[in-house]
């Protein structure tokens, strides 16, 4: 599976990979320690809550290390642009009942449409994808279907 990713997002992950590696693990490791010396394991809650986030936590570094091994790095305006075609790395405006809304399209690791960053698997951006300024789209959501007209694309 591909993880398209702008580089302040692969930054992030790899922030967060280098602490769960680090800080995380080692602060595991102290409570499972410290479980241990209170006795009997079966009967020891912090024990058995120390090893659930160690589950976490490893859990958590494998999915990143999977997400950055398979990453494809994208720009800002890398798609688009001169061309006006919508792609990964597009920033759209798009028009609906005279509301106008400002969306970057990228990988779903990217999205929070409530910033204004949309993924290319969600709805919006799949129907997105591959269009050009002046383009109607339309949108099943569980209002009702919606239509948007592509104003602009970077």
């Amino acid at each position: 599976m591909t993880y398209f990713l702008t580089e302040e997002r692969l930054n992030e992950l790899k922030s967060e990979l280098d602490s769960l590696k680090g800080e995380d693990r080692l602060e595991v490791s102290d409570r499972l320690k410290k479980a241990k010396e209170l006795g009997d394991l079966s009967e020891n809650s912090e024990y058995a809550e120390a090893k659930d986030e160690q589950r976490r936590v490893e859990r958590r570094i494998d999915e990143l290390e999977q997400i950055l091994k398979e990453s494809v790095i994208i720009k800002k305006g890398e798609k688009g642009g001169e061309s006006g075609v919508v792609g990964i790395g597009s920033t759209v405006e798009i028009a609906r009942d005279g509301k106008n809304m400002k969306f970057f399209i990228g990988g779903r690791s990217e999205a929070k449409p409530e910033d204004g960053f949309i993924s290319n698997e969600s709805p919006l951006g799949r129907v997105l994808l591959g269009r050009k300024v002046g383009d109607s789209v339309t949108v099943n959501t569980p209002a009702g279907k919606t239509e948007y007209v592509i104003t602009r694309v970077e």
